[in-house]
């Protein structure tokens, strides 16, 4: 096999980020290599630089031995080079060839689409893939698993001999996974070459020939799939051990049952979600982009709706249809988009503080107490150390970390017994961080049932009392904090359930 696509010393920074350092790739014809690494490694940022959403920094790539330097993404596809990204860029309204065609379509004379030339040429790409799609059919009239074969068959359309695939499947069901497999074998026998970002494990087994493995925006190595042991390369994303403090692990054996949710389903998201929250206890919740876990913290706040389930405060069925509904039972949740459904960056440190709390501080006519609320303000910058000038700081103004601060003030004015914890530390700094982690143990201290959910496998060790790890929508497993391994949180975290 020769060489489509080599890719060396790579590298691409962003303001404070340096997100590719020396990053190599490469992929030869007829060959599935898959792309793995931790969410942040850097995968997507380098097929980003190939597929000509963004320019390289420095570095070398070619494309079948020539020098490439693509200005835009039609470039890149006009090469030959396709990325199918986890997102579908469908337009639901167009029949599936329009899709295909968009932008390229077959014209008669005046300009007229040429309907009958389009549904033809979409049907040739379909009989290569060994598909039976009308091309006429609307696309939000098929099922997710056509809506791919159909970007894929737009990729194709482009003759393309580079195919990136970006978690393509997903959305889709075993009977589903099995043909696309067989489609992608068919592809790589007719020489098309595949990058395939995944963080499924058992899938590489099945189709993949190499695997690269990226942490930190390096490239750590690249190894044989078939011989090469799952533990093997679950140990190059995660690296050494970190060494972090000792989370201290209080007894809570006969703390009582704070949170206690049962058999929570919801679509493909949530599938037979169950765990117990107890007083005094951070429960921590790990896995991979995907996995479930702001799904089942929207759900438990009513932000969005449950198909079944049962949720228990204090042992007490409740009724959630709305974040309304959470409050009022003593839930609170920071959402890891705290610019959007957190806080109001336009509004002062005092308005925030007591947004979820305003019938405390208003009157039977309506007038708000602005000495009230004052003095609740001042107290909390106090106790949550807020760097602000005063209380009547916008918000846009503070940094991150200490707006995170006014969002907990927030819930703690609020009383909230239960509080959840999307992605607190993501868009701070190293010293904010050290900040809210000293934070949470001192409310969990305090008697408040805390439930975090991180990305850093190192931060969701150091902070958790207990970590329940997701995979596609399940908890997989429960493990102990602060001497669970990253080794044995990837694990859970890629086991695809039966």
């Amino acid at each position: 096999m020769s060489n489509l696509v080599t890719m060396l010393g790579i590298e691409k920074r962003f303001p404070g980020v340096h997100a590719l350092k020396a990053a190599c790739l490469e992929l030869q014809t007829g060959e599935v290599h898959a792309l793995m690494g931790e969410n942040g490694a850097g995968k997507s940022t380098l097929m980003k630089i190939l597929s000509g959403v963004y320019s390289k920094d420095a570095g070398l790539v070619k494309l079948m031995g020539s020098d490439i330097e693509f200005k835009n993404p039609r470039a890149a596809q006009e090469a030959g080079i396709c990325i199918i990204h986890q997102e579908l860029s469908l337009m639901n309204d167009l029949t599936v060839a329009q899709n295909i065609f968009i932008g390229r379509e077959p014209r008669l004379s005046f300009g007229r689409l040429d309907e009958a030339a389009l549904n033809n040429g979409a049907i040739e790409i379909f009989k290569l893939m060994n598909l039976a799609i009308d091309p006429r059919a609307i696309v939000g009239s098929l099922t997710i698993a056509k809506q791919q074969m159909v970007e894929i068959a737009k990729a194709l359309s482009y003759r393309s001999n580079v195919l990136v695939m970006d978690e393509p499947t997903a959305a889709l069901n075993d009977t589903e996974i099995a043909d696309l497999f067989i489609i992608i074998e068919k592809l790589k026998k007719e020489g098309v070459g595949i990058i395939y970002i995944s963080h499924k494990m058992d899938e590489l087994k099945q189709i993949a020939d190499r695997v690269t493995v990226m942490r930190d925006g390096e490239t750590i190595g690249t190894v044989d799939a078939q011989t090469t042991s799952t533990d093997d390369i679950i140990s190059m994303m995660v690296g050494r051990e970190l060494i972090n403090e000792a989370v201290n692990i209080p007894d809570l054996s006969d703390a009582p049952i704070v949170l206690e949710v049962q058999k929570l389903c919801r679509g493909r998201e949530i599938r037979d979600v169950s765990f117990n929250l107890k007083k005094g206890e951070i429960l921590g919740f790990a896995g991979l982009m995907g996995a479930g876990r702001t799904e089942v913290a929207r759900a438990i706040f009513g932000a969005d709706k449950l198909d079944s389930g049962t949720i228990k405060v204090h042992g007490e069925t409740v009724s959630i249809k709305s974040p309304t509904d959470a409050v009022e039972v003593g839930i609170g949740y920071l959402s890891e988009d705290r610019k959007h459904f957190g806080i109001a960056t336009g509004m002062d440190v005092r308005a925030n503080i007591a947004m979820a709390s305003l019938k405390r501080f208003t009157s039977k006519l309506g007038v708000l107490d602005e000495t009230a609320m004052q003095d609740v303000a001042s107290e909390y910058i106090e106790k949550l150390d807020i760097r602000t000038p005063s209380d009547r700081q916008e918000l846009r103004f503070l940094s991150g970390g200490n707006q995170q601060k006014v969002v907990i003030g927030k819930w703690l004015l609020r009383n909230s017994e239960v509080l959840i914890f999307d992605e607190p530390t993501r868009g701070i700094d190293v010293g904010a961080k050290a900040e809210i982690y000293k934070l949470l143990n001192q409310l969990a201290e305090l008697g408040r049932s805390i439930i975090v959910i991180s990305s850093e496998l190192p931060e969701v060790i150091r902070l958790s009392h207990r970590i329940a790890v997701m995979c596609e929508g399940r908890v997989t497993g429960i493990l102990p904090g602060g001497i669970s391994s990253q080794k044995e949180i990837m694990s859970l975290a890629t086991r695809r359930s039966d």
